[in-house]
């Protein structure tokens, strides 16, 4: 129904926005709101998820973390809470390289994911998400922010300056990028 909405943060609370669009209030429920800033315009990606007792926004900053959810939220044992724990992350990318590569403990560490539903999350998942050289650049990252880490640097600090880089480079590239937008 919606694809994304475009206006004002209004209100930010811990599990929601509030985005003020022509004068109308949306509710949004979002991973992570404190990546928003009051009084900022954005544009919020929306998932319009409606059941007999819900009828809730979900928000991302991204098309491509809204269909990472979409896609969680469609293996049976997940929900709309569990999808947006894993979808918490910094890292999208990350996530998806772990169900590529059947990491059940990554996927185990976010809040209601057990050993059970991580397996069902990659019997599902796996090769859905990407095409091979999509898995190739994710290892690429991977190696990035293992080095970066290795350099004392932040996950944080990290995972802010990756998402403005192009996997498609090589790992040596992509460190050397990333700590240029670190020291700058």
């Amino acid at each position: 129904m919606y694809g994304y909405i475009k206006g004002t943060i209004k209100m930010i609370k811990p599990t929601h926005i509030v985005l003020d669009n022509n004068g109308i209030g949306y509710l949004i429920i979002v991973p992570n709101p404190y990546i928003y800033k009051l009084e900022e315009e954005n544009i919020i990606y929306i998932h319009h998820y409606v059941r007999e007792d819900i009828n809730n926004l979900y928000g991302f900053v991204s098309e491509e973390a809204k269909e990472l959810f979409i896609r969680l939220i469609s293996v049976s044992g997940i929900g709309p809470k569990s999808g947006l724990s894993i979808m918490a992350t910094d890292n999208i990318d990350s996530v998806i390289y772990a169900i590529e590569n059947s990491d059940v403990k990554f996927l185990t560490k976010f809040p209601g994911i057990g050993n059970k539903t991580a397996q069902q999350i990659i019997l599902d998942l796996k090769g859905k998400l990407v095409i091979e050289e999509q898995i190739l650049r994710f290892g690429a990252m991977e190696d990035a922010e293992n080095a970066l880490l290795a350099l004392g640097y932040s996950k944080r600090e990290i995972n802010k300056v990756l998402k403005n880089i192009d996997f498609n480079l090589s790992v040596e590239e992509i460190i050397k990028e990333a700590l240029k937008k670190i020291l700058n």
